[in-house]
């Protein structure tokens, strides 16, 4: 018998780490306790051993090619076997291997039990290798308690209706594991394995998805591991457009209450200028309209309408951004909208319910609300308790007009645009360089000069009327007819006579003109029928309708009437006799002798009856 010596017993095989006199140190290599002393008397039955043996027996894998093992591996296995190095020098010392135990286990910050757990496992195969953690096997087959509770999971947890575990757990049992009669069987899985192969098998996308449904996800849950709006905005030029219902009710001029108006707002992506806004009572392509004048608009000139005074620079946007990214929206995904594409602008729909794809514009949203409903307390403005029952009436609070309120966004947009600090904008060399303050007027201002801005310089009259609606319109010999009305215009001639049709822009404020769209040009048409001049479209049509309302109503009139006549006129040629000989001669003289015979003095008769 020798030191570090194998000896096997039936199914004990131990492992001679020292021998002094008559005692044998030795380690329990399948229990892998602690070594003992024992006199040598009592190991005369164990024979000696090998280590394919011990494989055998303790079945372990051992890879004792450490090129085998991965970086991980290599890594776990040396400072496992760091650890527990000082004390194989020692393991002959109950004493001093217990104090080296205490302290290593203390600067590893792990337990006592792991560090003699490292110990025996090194001391009965002496080799490094059993150190190192082993690979993440294939999943092994679920049991069928495992199959139950996956299944439950699946049907009761992870589901729309926000079951709690517990409510899944009780499901389960009533499902799978109680008699045709509902009574539970005696064997049937706690609610601690229950909740262990949850928390073992939880996937936090598959939890918020099927909980909360997709959109929520994409919205409030997802990983932002994005570089951001530089992404897909590198320049000026990429506009995001959307609306909201402002926090606030308002009145008339009369002190009538009106209601919550309508914000509707172009961020650039890159800078965050807010490069234009419409501030209505009406949605959808209106405030759409009303926002795209104001993005050309000289500000300067727009805030002195309402008594403010700015620098160009504070504000300088009179030009369309080339790209316009916007959500689902009926009102963007119209054709009036998509018309704008004529002028070079492209529009890039995102899907519906992604508002963190421009989170720019709902962000613009939220600050300029903040800034002024702590402002306005007590003014007509809503708390987040508005819809809870009990809650104030902040209707009664509106003392607001529509004008004043417009004062207040446009202070807040100034404010915005020109003295907010954007904190965490990736400023480049360049701009550091050029010392560029982090407002986004400055921002804007900086890169309008730098290559790839695209803004598109565009006058009023033309975006207008790429922004109208659009029909087909008929020539004929009457001129040129849309929506049931006439129009005209010199040097058509050959077209009314020839006929056809054209597409035509028109206003459904006024009817007064339309336009008739030829190469890209716009050829005003003016309205032939002037009594419907300078009435909008739902007037013409009420009268339209009206005047054939009462021509349907007279029809019946009309055709009795019809009938009465003909009658009349049958009966008094019935009643005449017919003369078959009609003299052809002297026809002058007769027809003179009849004008003397019913020659009447009108002037007489007027007098004489007046």
């Amino acid at each position: 018998m020798k030191k570090y010596d194998l000896l096997r017993s039936g199914d004990s095989i131990i492992r001679v780490l020292d021998i002094r006199g008559d005692r044998i140190l030795m380690i329990d290599c399948i229990k892998q306790t602690m070594p003992v002393w024992l006199d040598s008397e009592l190991l005369e039955s164990y024979v000696g051993c090998t280590d394919g043996e011990l494989f055998e027996v303790s079945s372990v894998d051992v890879i004792r090619d450490t090129d085998a093992l991965d970086a991980d591996q290599r890594k776990i296995m040396h400072e496992r076997y760091t650890m527990i190095a000082p004390i194989v020098s020692f393991i002959s010392d109950d004493k001093m291997r217990s104090k080296l135990i205490g302290s290593i286990a203390e600067e590893s910050k792990v337990s006592k039990q792991t560090i003699r757990s490292y110990l025996c496992l090194y001391l009965s195969y002496l080799d490094i290798t059993v150190l190192a953690p082993k690979k993440h096997q294939s999943e092994r087959e679920l049991t069928q308690d495992e199959k139950n509770i996956r299944w439950a999971l699946n049907k009761f947890f992870y589901t729309t209706k926000k079951q709690s575990l517990m409510t899944a757990y009780t499901m389960m049992l009533k499902e799978k594991y109680c008699d045709a009669m509902g009574v539970l069987s005696e064997e049937y899985p706690s609610f601690y394995q229950f909740r262990y192969f949850y928390r073992k098998t939880r996937k936090m996308q598959n939890f918020y998805i099927s909980r909360d449904g997709l959109k929520n996800y994409q919205r409030n849950n997802r990983p932002l591991v994005g570089e951001g709006v530089q992404e897909f905005a590198p320049a000026v030029g990429v506009g995001m457009l959307d609306a909201t219902v402002c926090d606030i009710y308002l009145i008339n001029e009369e002190g009538n209450l009106v209601g919550r108006p309508i914000l509707t707002a172009c961020i650039d992506a890159y800078s965050s200028l807010c490069c234009g806004y419409s501030l209505s009572w009406e949605g959808g392509v209106y405030s759409l309209r009303g926002l795209m004048l104001n993005i050309i608009a000289d500000k300067v000139t727009w805030c002195k309408r309402y008594g403010i005074s700015i620098e160009k620079e504070d504000w300088d946007c009179d030009m369309l951004p080339a790209t316009f990214v916007t959500d689902m929206g009926s009102e963007y995904k119209s054709e009036n909208f998509e018309q704008i594409a004529e002028l070079g602008v492209t529009v890039v729909n995102l899907p519906s319910y992604r508002p963190e794809l421009k989170g720019l514009v709902e962000k613009f949203f939220d600050l300029i609300q903040e800034t002024y409903k702590k402002h306005l307390k007590g003014k007509g403005v809503i708390e987040p308790d508005y819809q809870e029952r009990g809650a104030h009436d902040y209707r009664k609070d509106a003392c607001l007009t529509m004008m004043d309120f417009e004062k207040i966004i446009l202070h807040c947009m100034i404010y915005y645009n020109s003295r907010r600090i954007i904190e965490n904008f990736p400023y480049t060399e360049a701009m550091i360089a050029d010392q560029v303050k982090p407002y986004a007027s400055c921002i804007w201002e900086w890169s309008k000069s730098q290559i790839g801005a695209n803004l598109i310089n565009v006058g009023s009259r033309e975006l207008m009327l790429t922004l109208l609606p659009r029909t087909v319109g008929k020539f004929g010999r009457t001129g040129l007819k849309v929506n049931k009305l006439r129009y005209h215009c010199e040097g058509y001639t050959e077209q009314y006579l020839s006929g056809g049709t054209a597409t035509v822009a028109y206003n459904p404020e006024d009817v007064t003109s339309v336009w008739v769209i030829e190469n890209g040009s716009y050829v005003e048409f003016i309205l032939i029928e002037s009594r419907f001049k300078g009435k909008d479209f739902t007037e013409v049509q009420e009268i339209q309708t009206s005047q054939r309302d009462i021509i349907k109503s007279a029809a019946r009139d009309n055709l009795q009437a019809q009938i009465n006549l003909a009658q009349h006129i049958e009966a008094i040629a019935g009643s005449v006799g017919t003369h078959k000989d009609i003299h052809m001669k002297n026809i002058r003289s007769t027809r003179k002798r009849e004008q003397m015979k019913n020659h009447q003095d009108y002037m007489r008769e007027g007098v004489s009856h007046g």
